[in-house]
């Protein structure tokens, strides 16, 4: 007999492109930090979506801020003004520590944004000769799947057969100082990293490097890039990665999280003098900033001052890695990293791979996701309960054992 599972996904392949390889598991309804699908099976959510979950599924302050909204209006587009963008932008911008807000729908779109900013900021403001604006990314980076952001990734997965490819980046070993030093030259308008790498498998950089990097950019006067998309917004148990080391970035980029896991919603946020250089006309985007988006990310921002979020990404997230940190040499587990509610684990090649193990977990309740081969990635709702998270976190060491 032919499963409701068998039979979704059977349709879904007849009629979409590949894009991702998603677990064989058919979502009908979420709450928290659980999931159940069609057949009614419940699952532990250990990844919320790639972090645009981190206040949980269905969260209740944002489903009532979004109920509210659409009562209201949900579009006007940027060609006039609505009621809720200049308090969306305001309340933003006092988050970041910063002047302006451009806002756009997806992380990809903000990246794209933030590039287009830096390069503009360096003609008009620096003075790049026209076509010669350079930017330094790190090898390994994951920033979104456009033409231009992947011509500057190192993942041939994502690259191959998409060029020819977009120039003006150079890409360094991420962590590297010295080698980011030596990279950037006259021409260079800006620095583009993620404090902490999601995709690859949540790399840490080494401790200084952050400040390290923000001190040579000052000194060189070119922009520091921070893509917060996945690391923002309470995940790491601060409200920005670069916080841990004091860090404060020239331009934010935020996603995910921003639109609380209701609507998609990203932002560029930096100084006047950086966003400034934009005039009427020179960017824009239908659905960026509107009423139903301003609504929900108003909420996330008031929910974030809290401070609540962010202080249980920290006291859960030192749990897990203690939990997880128990693994390591035990023969399973060869490494361990991350911060706060957030942890790449590199499973040993006699256990299986990464997506063998993300399938074993499935078996038994629990939803995460494979990285590069042989690391999966836990990232639970920041509101996740520390009994679930050790249910959680039982199942691992039961399929580890196995």
């Amino acid at each position: 007999m032919v499963t409701s599972t068998e039979r979704s996904i059977a349709t879904a392949e007849a009629h979409s492109a590949h894009n991702y390889h998603p677990l064989p598991v058919v979502v009908a309804y979420a709450e928290g930090a659980w999931m159940t699908d069609v057949e009614g099976r419940r699952f532990l959510d250990m990844l919320a979506g790639y972090s645009a979950l981190n206040f949980g599924h269905g969260n209740r302050r944002l489903i009532n801020a979004a109920k509210a909204q659409l009562d209201r209006v949900t579009l006007t587009s940027r060609a006039f003004h609505h009621d809720r963008f200049a308090d969306f932008c305001t309340e933003l911008a006092a988050l970041c520590g910063k002047d302006m807000v451009l806002p756009m729908n997806t992380g990809a779109e903000a990246v794209e944004t933030a590039v287009k900013t830096a390069r503009k900021w360096g003609y008009r403001v620096k003075g790049v000769p026209d076509g010669q604006a350079k930017i330094i990314v790190a090898g390994n980076n994951f920033h979104g799947r456009t033409t231009t952001i992947i011509s500057f990734s190192t993942d041939e997965e994502a690259r191959a057969d998409y060029g020819p490819y977009t120039p003006g980046f150079e890409i360094v070993p991420y962590g590297d100082l010295a080698a980011l030093e030596a990279a950037v030259d006259e021409n260079t308008v800006a620095v583009l990293l993620e404090p902490i790498q999601g995709e690859a498998g949540v790399l840490v950089p080494p401790a200084g490097y952050l400040p390290g990097v923000r001190r040579l950019t000052a000194e060189r006067g070119v922009l520091f890039i921070a893509d917060e998309i996945q690391s923002g917004l309470g995940r790491t148990g601060r409200t920005f990665a670069c916080d841990h080391e004091d860090v404060v970035p020239d331009i934010y980029v935020l996603g995910k999280a921003l639109g609380g896991g209701v609507v998609p919603v990203s932002a560029v946020v930096a100084s006047r003098e950086v966003l400034g250089v934009f005039r009427p006309g020179e960017h824009g985007s239908t659905f960026g900033g509107n009423p139903l988006a301003c609504a929900v990310a108003l909420e996330v921002v008031a929910m974030l001052r809290s401070g609540e979020f962010q202080q249980r990404a920290t006291e859960l997230g030192d749990h897990l890695h203690h939990e997880l940190g128990l693994l390591v040499g035990g023969g399973a587990v060869e490494a361990v990293r991350g911060r706060g509610l957030w942890a790449g684990v590199d499973i040993a090649p006699s256990v299986g791979t990464g997506r063998q193990i993300s399938e074993r977990l499935m078996e038994r309740g629990v939803l995460v996701k494979d990285t590069h081969g042989s690391t999966i990635r836990i990232a639970p709702p920041l509101v996740i309960s520390k009994e679930d998270l050790d249910w959680g976190l039982d199942q691992l060491r039961g399929v580890l054992s196995a």
